[in-house]
């Protein structure tokens, strides 16, 4: 075992305090990563609060991680010492399963590890990113491209992934028509990707004031849901809506913007039930869907995707001694758009 400093949560208001954590010894196919930069993600709150539920306390949360393959098992043959590297929002599957097998490691029938909250194979409870070392089997460890800076690389881990799988899945090309709803760590990421794969990109956002934001991101239009106008002006237009907020919205509302067969899609994770009626759906075919990360061969996919053309996530780099004041910035929509953690300052207090 060998020590890691690290900030955690010991219970669901916080604050986070400085602590020592274990990391496994090198198993023969396991990479050792110094953690350079950490991403703050939604998912990161839900968890350590208990809204998707209960959580074993000490925990550290963090799994938009990106740093340098610190040293490898005697059995690595992907990485060596020095590569850059990032870890996403798992760290182990069963490898067997239909979905494994098909590279769909998200989607494990036995239940993928998360990096974070998770009982891994080893009988341990995974803890995650904000730490300043993490081990995990190679297979479910990334290559960070030499065109994106360690720091804009970490939230493509999560952000980019979320987002990107979607927009693969369903299709977005030339000629569609994609709405994103909502401008946040999520939405501005699926912005710029949808813009680069070459669909008419949409904004829906509940007001105007990130108009500008979103246009210089990639958006061709952008419309307010506080108009009652904008339901009635955009009925049918979309072949797909990707939803990135993780807050309770009137889906129906949303669903009457599809065209025939258009989609929409859930990738952000509200806590409560969102009422769906039938007859939203069935008239014009419509298909309300969710959607996880992607497995590991797709969220490299990702980052070389990226770093062909030019994205990264708008990113506010912070210190470890700031991160509760930045989840509570980021519940009230203060971030433009993603926080990273700067893990060489995992020690100050």
């Amino acid at each position: 075992m060998m020590n890691a400093n690290a900030r955690a949560v010991f219970g669901p208001e916080g604050p986070f305090k400085l602590t020592t954590i274990e990391r496994r010894d090198l198993k023969p196919h396991d990479v050792l990563i110094e953690i350079k930069y950490a991403g703050i993600c939604h998912s990161d709150i839900h968890t350590a609060r208990g809204d998707w539920g209960p959580v074993q306390y000490p925990l550290v949360p963090g799994h938009e991680i990106a740093g340098i393959v610190a040293q490898v098992g005697s059995e690595v043959t992907k990485y060596t010492v020095g590569d850059r590297v990032g870890v996403g929002c798992m760290v182990d599957s069963c490898g067997e399963c239909e979905s494994c097998r098909r590279g769909e490691e998200q989607y494990c029938l036995n239940g993928h590890t998360g990096t974070y909250a998770a009982m891994d194979r080893y009988g341990q409870y995974t803890q995650g990113g904000y730490s300043t070392h993490i081990v995990v089997t190679e297979d479910f460890v990334v290559r960070i491209p030499d065109g994106i800076d360690l720091d804009a690389a970490a939230p493509l881990l999560c952000a980019g992934i979320t987002t990107y799988s979607p927009l693969r899945h369903w299709g977005a090309a030339p000629g569609k028509k994609i709405a994103v709803v909502g401008l946040g760590g999520l939405g501005h990421m699926a912005v710029k990707l949808a813009h680069a794969m070459g669909a008419e990109v949409t904004v829906v956002s509940q007001t105007l004031k990130k108009k500008e934001d979103g246009l210089k991101l990639g958006a061709d239009h952008y419309y307010a849901t506080n108009d009652p106008e904008t339901f009635k002006k955009l009925a049918g237009t979309f072949d797909l809506i990707v939803n990135t907020v993780s807050a309770k919205i009137d889906l129906n509302a949303y669903l009457s913007m599809l065209a025939v067969d258009g989609t929409l899609v859930n990738v952000g994770a509200p806590p409560e039930a969102l009422p769906v009626q039938v007859f939203s759906l069935i008239p014009h075919r419509r298909s309300f869907a969710g959607s996880a990360i992607g497995g590991i061969r797709e969220t490299q996919e990702m980052l070389d995707f990226c770093a062909e053309h030019h994205i990264t996530p708008e990113i506010e780099v912070i210190s470890a001694n700031r991160i509760d004041e930045a989840w509570e910035r980021v519940l009230a929509s203060d971030v433009r758009y993603r926080f990273v953690i700067d893990i060489s300052t995992m020690a100050n207090e």
